[in-house]
């Protein structure tokens, strides 16, 4: 087994999020949550 130095160390990449993967789930998770309450709870136009 060999040791890695800290350039090396730095320069592995591995399967994070990112910021914009982190929004787009949230946003879809939002607009779902929308979708089941209006379907739940019709409130009429006002």
């Amino acid at each position: 087994m060999n040791k890695l130095k800290k350039e090396e160390l730095r320069n592995i990449k591995a399967g994070g999020l990112t910021g914009w993967a982190v929004a787009g789930i949230i946003a879809g998770i939002t607009f779902l949550v929308g979708v089941f309450d209006g379907l739940a709870r019709p409130f009429k136009c006002r």
